[in-house]
């Protein structure tokens, strides 16, 4: 099932609720608990969609796709690679991705994201999925310039946790295998990604465990799960969209940051564009 977090537009007060169709339940609470539904239900086209997670903490796990590997010539890793990435950084889908003036080369990043539903804390392999709640389409998108400053990988997270980095959704698919879904990315109708989580190095069970044996995983974090080969630029005016297979489509359009008129960052914005 598709777990949507919407407001209805006439109270504005955020719910959770389960689209079926072209309609939406309504559920009690939250989708962390058991799922009741409320008799109340919405059409899709009458809410306002909001972003299908609030995380406290974001854990990106990179270099775990075969093909991306070999196009970056990098060695595999011997255990699952991660960094953390700013929540703050998240938007929903046709939510835009704001270019910011520091960079000069913006980048996609096309991945699958997990939910996380109960506390986990050195979880084993095998006992990972009784604590997901589901999967969606993220974006980790990256101020590539800013990562390579020094001629290395090492600014990571400053590089991925600008505000609007981090496009997630359009929602929440439950009750899939996640072990063999295609991932295709196009930006403005061509595609530039298009892999299969099966070209993963490690599982998403695997890697979910060996994070949990690092750090406790609360419910409602989000576990990004590296990005298959075919990374790219990004300009403003760019329509991307990643279509993950049995969850849907995320998209997002590139928009020049918006800037205080008259700041500093404004001026070096617009040197920036005219330079580009």
């Amino acid at each position: 099932m598709h777990v949507v977090h919407f407001t209805n537009g006439a109270d504005q007060f955020a719910r959770y609720g389960i689209l079926e169709g072209d309609v939406i339940r309504e559920i009690e609470g939250s989708p962390f608990g058991e799922v009741r539904r409320t008799g109340a239900s919405y059409g899709a086209c009458n809410v306002t969609m909001l972003t299908p997670c609030a995380p406290g903490k974001i854990v990106a796990g990179g270099a775990n796709y075969h093909g991306h590997l070999r196009e970056m010539n990098l060695a595999h890793p011997s255990v699952p690679v991660f960094f953390l990435k700013a929540p703050s950084a998240i938007i929903g889908h046709n939510d835009s991705i704001e270019y910011p003036p520091e960079s000069q080369r913006l980048e996609y990043e096309g991945e699958l994201g997990v939910i996380v539903k109960r506390k986990m804390r050195r979880v084993e392999p095998d006992e990972v999925s009784a604590c997901i709640l589901g999967y969606t389409c993220v974006n980790d998108v990256t101020a590539r310039d800013i990562n390579m400053w020094g001629g290395n990988f090492l600014h990571l997270c400053h590089a991925k946790s600008f505000d609007t980095f981090c496009p997630v959704g359009p929602w929440i698919t439950t009750d899939i295998d996640p072990n063999k879904l295609g991932v295709k990315l196009t930006v403005n109708g061509e595609t530039r990604q298009n892999s299969n989580t099966e070209d993963m190095i490690f599982s998403i069970a695997k890697m979910i465990s060996y994070f949990s044996q690092v750090m406790t995983l609360n419910p409602g974090d989000l576990i990004l799960t590296g990005s298959p080969e075919g990374t790219g630029r990004l300009e403003v005016g760019d329509i991307v969209e990643l279509t993950i297979e049995n969850i849907g489509t995320l998209s997002n359009k590139v928009i020049a940051s918006r800037i205080n008129h008259g700041s500093v960052l404004d001026k070096r914005q617009e040197k920036h564009l005219e330079g580009r």
